[in-house]
């Protein structure tokens, strides 16, 4: 049963180019940046910051300010002020800006920190936005990036790599003990059968001599 698990977990993962399962072509390149006037300093009010950055955005330029703690947040760069956490309509318009897809957003959920989706392997506080062909994309709440991006062959994918790697819960440990241990007792299984086999051709053939010679 492993062995043909993990072949046909690796048959259905080899099914398409690994750029198509990503997605890859689904979100644009952000936008270039046009300033028409002069840049105010983000207000960051006292706060230990770790980098900012100006990018685009589907309202246009922002300050992406990103503070020791590990929190992002936009501010506008003609007044400095930081901008409020984005809303379920501001994520939904951030993906409608970047996506390729011609699928339209079906639903927007929050997505909490303590307990993000399997699908997205990191915390965020933030959105997941749903489109109409299973796409889902994953908007941070506070800088408005576009973290992940899910396809339905993707979920298909991941699922094979939890059953080839024997960890559906959490899909990330290639050393768990049911892999290993499978993993021996096939090469176990397969010493024994290249001992066996030539033994067991060689009775064969002894015994096949020894009818005719009656």
């Amino acid at each position: 049963m492993p062995i043909l698990l993990w072949t046909v977990s690796g048959l259905v993962m080899a099914a398409k180019p690994l750029e198509e399962v990503r997605g890859d072509s689904l979100v644009a390149p952000l936008k270039p940046i046009q300033i028409g006037s002069p840049l105010a300093v983000p207000q960051i009010e006292g706060r230990p910051v770790t980098a900012f950055k100006l990018e685009s955005r589907a309202g246009g330029p922002r300050w992406i300010v990103t503070f020791a703690d590990g929190e992002s947040r936009q501010a506008d760069p003609a007044t400095g002020k930081l901008l409020p956490r984005l809303g379920a309509a501001d994520a939904a318009r951030e993906v409608a800006d970047r996506s390729t897809s011609k699928a339209k957003v079906i639903s927007t959920s929050r997505i909490d920190a303590n307990s993000p989706p399997l699908e997205l392997r990191s915390a965020m506080n933030g959105w997941r936005v749903a489109l109409d062909d299973g796409t889902n994309f994953y908007v941070d709440g506070g800088s408005g990036e576009i973290v992940a991006h899910r396809t339905g062959w993707w979920r298909m994918y991941d699922f094979m790599w939890g059953l080839h790697i024997m960890d559906l819960q959490g899909r990330a440990d290639t050393s768990n003990p049911w892999v290993v241990t499978f993993v021996a007792l096939s090469i176990l299984m397969v010493l024994l059968a290249l001992v066996l086999l030539p033994l067991t051709l060689r009775g064969n053939g002894n015994g096949a001599g020894g009818g005719n010679g009656k």
